[in-house]
């Protein structure tokens, strides 16, 4: 498999980050569901997968639904789709890289943030509510226990856990960029992904399927889910912006940005 090196991928990045910013609304709109819609049926498929396994099985089912979590960015990479998590890396390195205003990233951020919301509010009503996926037995015991830890975190644990989060599912993108071919991607996509899933990090996408499908059989309120969003938003864009775009626009880009 071929892969570009870490300099290389940055000035990729930087490339991505501009494209995402110009997209046309349309185009963004569309995508922007279909990102929110992906990672929620990677999520789902994560719940119908772990809910069933024996008690006994203890951390080791929780690895099998974490190993299966990340069909829904490998959706959203290689099928096409855009993802809010992604880019609070690619679209700030463009910024911070002068090829977009602060401006670009806020709109960016906003309309990513309000399409994939839709998407997996979609998924979460027509085929957790609707089509009872998340609401009937040991599905819907694991879909309210998995809302309950993620809810009975304080905002600074919230906050901590988004930023942890973020930094792994960026660099999931980032290593994604650095692979020409599809099983390169994939793989690349795969091991952070699994990681972040496995030690229980907050994704504020994931969240936006998970949360709703919970409140939809009956289980807490969306005033609930507000202070919950707020928290794994802000911890998700600085592990993004900061922890990834930020360390490497001062590793590879800085001094390239400094001569211009």
């Amino acid at each position: 498999m071929s892969y570009h090196k870490p300099q290389h991928i940055a000035e990729l990045t930087v490339e991505t980050g501009y494209k995402k910013a110009m997209l046309p609304l349309t185009e963004l709109l569309v995508l922007g569901f279909l990102g929110g819609a992906f990672i929620a049926i990677g999520f789902l498929l994560d719940i119908r997968i772990v809910a069933t396994m024996p008690a006994e099985w203890g951390s080791f089912a929780g690895f099998i639904g974490a190993s299966v979590f990340p069909v829904g960015l490998i959706l959203v990479v290689v099928a096409g789709g855009e993802l809010l998590t992604g880019n609070m890396m690619a679209v700030p390195l463009a910024w911070m890289a002068g090829r977009i205003k602060a401006h670009h990233v806020l709109k960016n951020w906003l309309l990513i943030t309000l399409t994939n919301f839709a998407g997996a509010l979609f998924v979460a009503y027509f085929f957790g509510h609707v089509l009872g996926l998340t609401e009937t037995g040991a599905f819907l015991t694991k879909t309210v226990d998995l809302v309950a830890h993620k809810l009975d975190e304080s905002f600074l644990q919230a906050f901590v856990s988004g930023i942890g989060c973020n930094w792994l599912v960026a660099l999931a993108v980032w290593l994604a960029y650095g692979s020409d071919d599809i099983g390169g991607k994939v793989l690349a996509i795969w091991f952070p992904t699994m990681a972040f899933v496995a030690i229980g990090f907050q994704h504020v996408v994931a969240n936006m399927f998970l949360i709703p499908a919970a409140i939809f059989a009956g289980y807490y309120n969306w005033g609930d889910y507000l202070h919950n969003f707020v928290a794994v938003f802000l911890g998700n864009a600085a592990g993004g912006t900061i922890f990834v775009a930020g360390i490497y626009w001062v590793a590879y880009l800085r001094k390239t940005h400094e001569l211009k």
